[in-house]
């Protein structure tokens, strides 16, 4: 599975703006069971149709949610960090608090790399020096 941008909203999508979860699978390359897992996770709340409601039917909201989830997972954020941040543009209040949020929760994320990222190079240094010092021991051995 990737998280690539989708391209052009499926064909067999319906005239009003509406999805079904197999669109939204094939579209940005997703199994129907992480589609569902996102709205168990309260990111996606599609309308529920036929029988008993089984059929689930996702509107145009629903196609941003997922495309913003899938960007913010690509970003290293949590999904419990993408539906705060999400939730908050649902709300019609002032979106400096929302702008606020979104940038201390990438700084938050940008320290972690960054410490990550720290640990790497010196693990790599390590692993290097490791190989100079079995380099020098197997030419003495020769």
């Amino acid at each position: 599975m990737t998280d690539a941008a989708p391209s052009s909203p499926p064909s067999d999508a319906t005239d009003a703006g509406t999805y079904s979860i197999g669109d939204l699978a094939r579209e940005f390359d997703l199994t129907t069971r992480a589609i569902r897992f996102y709205e168990d996770m309260g990111l996606l709340q599609p309308q529920r149709s036929g029988p008993g409601g089984r059929v689930r039917v996702y509107g145009a909201r629903d196609r941003t949610r997922l495309k913003l989830t899938l960007r913010a997972k690509r970003l290293g954020l949590s999904l419990n960090e993408a539906r705060e941040i999400l939730d908050m543009y649902d709300s019609p209040r002032d979106t400096g608090p929302q702008l606020r949020k979104f940038l201390d929760v990438l700084a938050a994320h940008r320290r972690a790399l960054e410490a990550q990222l720290t640990e790497l190079h010196a693990n790599l240094e390590e692993v290097k020096a490791h190989e100079r010092e079995a380099r020098a021991l197997l030419a003495r051995s020769s």
